[in-house]
Formats: C-alpha cells, sequence, structure tokens
C-alpha cells in the first residue's frame, strides 16, 4: 500500500511540475505576443489645461483621446489639435486629416521604417514642415483634397467641409492594424444636407490606406482626388476592367524631390475621372452603398524607397494586378 501511495504522489508531483512548465511556456508565449512589433498607429491629440481666445487655443498641452467632437471653434491653425486632425501610419508612411473646413488628407514621409507620430508636433506647432531625422510633411495641399480625401464636385469647382453641423472623431489600434472613424452629421452642399461616415485603415508594410465612405443620401457629385502639381498624370485599368487607378509622379514635395501619389478605384462605383482645376478627380455614382477605394503616397527618401517612375508604375501595376485577382489588397 506503502508503494502505491508513493506511485500516486510521484505521479502527482510529476503532473504539477508538467503543468507549471506548460504554463510558462504559454506565459512565455503571451509576453512573447505582448512583445510583438507593432507596424501601425493612429492617433488624435489636443491641447488640454489651456483657454480659447479669439482665434486659436492658448496654452495647455497636448493629450491623446480616444475619440472627439471637435468644437465649434476649432479653425484652420487654431493649434487646438496636434499637427490639425487625427493621424494614422504604417511603418511605410504616415498621413493626416486635416479636421476642418479643408478636409484635405496630407503625407508625411518618413525617412525610418519606425512609428513617428506621437513626435511630430510636439516640438512647436508647424515644425514638421521642416526636414527632420524622421521625416517631413512632404505634401502641398492648398486648395485641393491633398490625397484620397472627400468632397463634392459642382461642375466648376469642389465643395469642401464649410458646413457640417457636428463631426465626430475615433482611433483603432492593434497588433494588426490602425483606423480612423469619422461622422460628419449635417454638411451641407448646395441644396443637399447629408451625414457621412468615413473609415481610414492601414496595415503593416504597405503604403495605402483603405477608405471607406458612406452617406445617408444619394447625392451626385461626390468624390475624391489628387491634388495636382505640374506632373504628368497617369490613368490605368485592370485586365478585367474592373479596378482602375489614377496616378502622378515627379518633384511635387515641398523640398522638392520624387513623390508617386495613386487611387486605386472600382470601376462600378465610378461615374467620371475630371481634370479639375486643383484635383485630378474621381467622381463616384450617386449611392447610399459602401464605397471603398485605396489611396497611398510613395517619397524617395522612405527607407528602401522607390526612386523612379519606371519603378513607381511598376509597383502600381503589382496592386492593380493583385485588385484584378483578388478584388483587394
Amino acid at each position: 500500500m506503502m508503494k502505491n501511495l508513493n506511485f500516486i504522489l510521484l505521479f502527482f508531483f510529476v503532473s504539477i511540475v508538467a503543468c507549471k512548465k506548460h504554463y510558462k511556456e504559454n506565459e512565455i508565449s503571451i509576453i512573447s505576443d505582448e512583445k510583438t512589433e507593432i507596424n501601425t498607429y493612429a492617433e488624435i491629440s489636443i491641447k488640454k489645461g489651456g483657454v480659447w481666445g479669439e482665434q486659436n487655443y492658448e496654452g495647455g498641452v497636448f493629450k491623446n483621446v480616444k475619440n472627439l467632437k471637435v468644437p465649434e471653434n476649432h479653425i484652420i491653425n487654431s493649434t487646438f489639435i496636434r499637427y490639425e486632425g487625427p493621424g494614422w501610419e504604417s511603418n511605410k508612411v504616415a498621413y493626416r486629416l486635416y479636421l476642418d473646413s479643408r478636409n484635405a488628407i496630407d503625407i508625411f514621409g518618413k525617412q525610418t521604417d519606425s512609428l513617428v507620430l506621437s513626435k511630430i508636433g510636439q516640438d512647436g506647432f508647424g515644425s514638421y514642415h521642416n526636414l527632420n531625422d524622421w521625416g517631413m510633411d512632404i505634401l502641398k495641399v492648398g486648395e485641393g483634397l491633398g490625397i484620397g480625401s472627400i468632397g463634392r464636385y459642382a461642375g466648376a469647382k469642389v465643395l469642401h467641409f464649410n458646413k457640417v453641423d457636428s463631426t465626430f472623431v475615433d482611433v483603432e489600434n492593434s497588433l494588426k492594424n490602425s483606423a480612423i472613424n469619422v461622422n460628419y452629421y449635417g454638411w451641407k452642399t448646395l441644396n443637399d444636407k447629408v451625414d457621412l461616415t468615413s473609415k481610414l485603415f492601414i496595415v503593416p508594410n504597405q503604403r495605402f490606406t483603405k477608405h471607406t465612405i458612406q452617406l445617408s443620401k444619394s447625392i451626385s457629385g461626390i468624390c475624391t482626388g489628387i491634388v495636382k502639381h505640374d506632373v504628368e498624370f497617369i490613368q490605368k485599368m485592370s485586365e478585367n476592367q474592373e479596378w482602375g487607378y489614377i496616378a502622378t509622379y515627379g518633384k511635387q514635395t515641398l523640398v522638392p524631390d520624387n513623390l508617386g501619389m495613386a487611387i486605386f478605384y472600382e470601376a462600378e462605383t465610378v461615374e467620371d475621372i475630371i481634370d479639375s482645376e486643383f484635383d485630378y478627380l474621381i467622381v463616384f455614382k450617386p449611392s447610399t452603398e459602401k464605397i471603398s477605394f485605396y489611396f497611398l503616397g510613395a517619397w524617395e527618401k522612405e527607407k528602401g524607397g522607390i526612386k523612379t517612375k519606371e519603378d513607381f508604375l511598376s509597383y502600381l501595376d503589382e496592386k492593380l494586378e493583385e485588385l484584378n485577382d483578388n478584388n483587394k489588397i
């Protein structure tokens, strides 16, 4: 009986050791997961602790928030939001959305494959217009849409977001991707008033942002585009005619040096491609269904970047082939 008892005790002890070992292995695995390299990031950072003046927010320090209702007194250059709106990035490139009447998307060119947004604009409002170790704001947006943002084409011009009842933003971050969600309520253009949802989604190791929009009312003229600079305009369709892209390439940065920009669109959602005063436009068919498209910037100073027009077009053609085959990239 004593031998049996000893055997049971020995078995119990071995089982405990095995369980502890298994737990430690799982624990190590969990810790390893927590240390998985993060290659995307999104944020919105606002000033707190100061006061609103007549034209801008005075004093205070920047603090990140997960969501925000944009104050009515936030205007262009109010200094309330760090780098003027939400930002999102992969290890390749970073973007920001002007969260004011312009509603344009700008590009932060990166000379590193590290995440940099949390540092931008901390050392002075607008300091990112100068070349830093991480890179700089490279795109001159002016009166255009920048790249991949939304407007409404009204024949002679593009209408921006001058009249909106309210705008809400929230931020998503995970190990696999990041996103910015923007809800615009009561956007008024011409004789129409609509709500618009916008999701800007980015994944690791890629330059593109997937932009998905949806309107509460079917109206004409909803568009996206690429701001015009004095470089060549390029357009191409996939073999099955289901996807296409518009693009520009050349010396079109603030440096100036070479930058490629492109938007991939699904043909069935598009009414027209238009050469307007400030932008090359993709005008969508009126719809209340979700519409998705992809946009990207490729800067020559990017780490391991694309440095020639030929390489840029080859890269675009690879992405177009992926869309042709898989309906996604």
